[in-house]
């Protein structure tokens, strides 16, 4: 079984997000750049599954360009077998364009497992996985927390509005992984100066400038500031202050 992670570059989850002062996008200049948490579990389940026995080669892939090397030496050093680049140029890339990238990778290279994470944390998006299902008509599961191999069959565990539910599906399938599902393992030194001499190859994105964009942004900005907390007095105060809730007029 080949497994397929894509994973992405985003701004490190424990920096703090700085707008650009003309409202354009965030401030990425000098700041440390990281694999994105949501792929980075997706990938421990991968590298799980080959020393399982279970999967025969792990491939990270990355779409972007080419500072996206870092993170797929992250990858490597995790446990990736192979490691791709479709670089893009620089070109930003929407969810769909992304999926259509990937679709082209699965079609060729005879993968039967795609694990993504279920979001990213930089536009907090989750279409990817879904898209590439809907392209490759593949049965999907999102925000998956428990997955289950037999064969050919997948039994997975996926959060819903109703709870959770158990699913059963076939292979080839795509799955967008929860943070749940398992932790990543701490990456050893003698594993990241291996992952730093491994070959990453490199293709070059065909990319359909003809198609049009389907997302404009409009400006970026600061959250608004959370107003100042109050102190009441005692438990009937504080019902009075609910009741006075704009929500709960009528």
């Amino acid at each position: 079984m080949h497994v397929l992670v894509p994973i992405k570059r985003v701004i490190d989850h424990n920096v703090k997000v700085r707008v650009k002062s003309d409202g354009s996008g965030v401030e990425i200049t000098g700041v440390k750049m990281s694999i994105n948490p949501f792929d980075e579990v997706a990938m421990e389940q991968a590298v799980r599954l080959k020393e399982q026995g279970l999967a025969t080669k792990v491939t990270a892939i990355a779409c972007g360009a080419a500072v996206a090397q870092d993170v797929l030496r992250v990858a490597l050093a995790i446990g990736a077998d192979a490691a791709v680049l479709m670089d893009t140029g620089g070109t930003p890339l929407e969810p769909l364009g992304t999926a259509r990238l990937l679709r082209t990778f699965v079609a060729s290279e005879g993968v039967d497992l795609v694990l993504c994470g279920k979001q990213d944390i930089d536009d907090d998006l989750g279409a990817t996985g879904p898209m590439l299902a809907a392209l490759l008509d593949w049965p999907q599961a999102v925000s998956v927390s428990q997955l289950h191999i037999d064969g050919p069959q997948l039994q997975v565990s996926c959060d819903s509005d109703c709870g959770t539910e158990l699913l059963a599906m076939s292979l080839p399938a795509v799955l967008s992984v929860d943070l749940r599902l398992c932790d990543p393992r701490h990456i050893t030194l003698p594993a990241m100066m291996r992952a730093k001499k491994a070959t990453i190859t490199q293709v070059a994105a065909e990319l359909d400038h003809s198609a049009p964009a389907t997302v404009r942004q409009l400006h970026v900005g600061e959250p608004p500031a959370r107003p100042a907390g109050i102190k009441l007095d005692g438990l009937p105060a504080l019902i009075e202050q609910l009741r006075a809730l704009p929500v709960l007029q009528s």
